[in-house]
């Protein structure tokens, strides 16, 4: 009877510490999931893009506030720029190379990591579409030259003259003295790079510029290169860059940018140390242009630039803000 009886309470001990340790593990595991629904509601919707290209964050917001995702926002976002006469550094009306070219550089990347690129492409007047149908229909990543102009007449893009009438006055005047110098001038800044969050918290960017103005024909920056001018990576974030794109493709900035996420800095702090990394190699140099911008997966964002006057766009829920950027070297 003792042993019948102490069974019984022994069971009953042991029933009531199972059923308090599932209890325990049922609200242990509604508190994490509240934790992570929590957390996915702090992802909202956002784009940014380097610069005062509010035409371009605008069309963006658009396709992301009625449910579109990141990858178009952000094709139609900077096709805006690309189209615009009087944005002489992105597309239709940029400024010609040496010999009176004008030649186009995109890049873009999605969720997935595809990505695709065109570089050093004439007669084109979307190189963000193209680099789109280089990553979505092709198994490559870039095309350049008179192969990427051919692959876009073959998808349906029509020729078209990119240079108006203003760059090629500009740039006569330029053959003048033939003075070419990487320096903080019109020649050498205002490639748009954008990042974009959609409802699903998911992210993609893109980069497109028609390079630095009178450069030598063939010449490639960052903008079209991946790991420089622009990455992605949906679990941690993005970044891109904008200035003079050899230095960003040295240190592999947007890449960088990324990384320095990952181990835990906010976008600010990661855009921060890629310029001053940048600058350690450049000491004493403060005659030329470096600036990055970055969105990590909470859409929080930061940018930073080697000199004064770099700004960013954004757009959110709550409208659109203009963030002027602290810089390496103070006004």
């Amino acid at each position: 009877m003792e042993r019948r009886k102490f069974l019984k309470k022994s069971s009953i001990g042991t029933a009531g510490v199972f059923s308090t340790s599932l209890i325990s593990s049922c609200q242990e595991k509604t508190k994490d999931t509240s934790a992570l629904i929590d957390e996915a509601k702090i992802i909202k919707p956002i784009v940014v893009c380097t610069w005062n290209f509010h035409n371009a964050t605008s069309k963006a917001w658009k396709v992301l506030n009625s449910g579109g995702n990141a990858l178009d926002a952000i094709e139609q976002g900077v096709m805006v720029e690309e189209a615009d006469e009087n944005n002489q550094t992105v597309g239709v009306g940029g400024r010609p190379d040496r010999d009176g070219n004008v030649t186009l550089d995109a890049c873009i990347m999605d969720k997935e990591s595809n990505c695709g690129a065109v570089l050093c492409m004439q007669n084109i007047a979307h190189p963000i579409s193209v680099a789109r149908k280089v990553m979505e229909d092709t198994p490559h990543v870039m095309l350049a030259g008179k192969g990427a102009e051919q692959f876009a007449y073959e998808k349906g893009f029509k020729k078209a003259n990119l240079l108006t009438e203003k760059s090629r006055q500009e740039w006569l005047e330029w053959k003048k003295t033939s003075k070419y110098e990487t320096i903080i001038n019109i020649e050498n800044h205002d490639t748009i790079g954008m990042l974009a969050i959609d409802k699903n918290g998911d992210i993609a960017g893109g980069c497109t510029t028609s390079g630095m103005g009178y450069k030598y024909a063939g010449r490639v920056g960052d903008s079209p290169i991946i790991g420089a001018g622009l990455f992605v990576d949906n679990e941690i974030g993005g970044a891109t860059a904008t200035g003079v794109g050899e230095e960003v493709v040295r240190t592999v900035g947007s890449f960088l940018i990324v990384e320095l996420m990952r181990q835990g800095k906010s976008p600010q702090e990661a855009c921060e140390e890629g310029v001053k990394r940048i600058m350690a190699k450049n000491e004493g140099r403060k005659d030329f242009q470096i600036g990055f911008l970055a969105i990590n997966k909470k859409g929080e964002t930061g940018g930073y630039c080697v000199h004064p006057g770099f700004t960013y766009s954004q757009y959110t829920d709550e409208g659109q803000i203009n963030h002027p950027t602290e810089s390496f070297i103070k006004a």
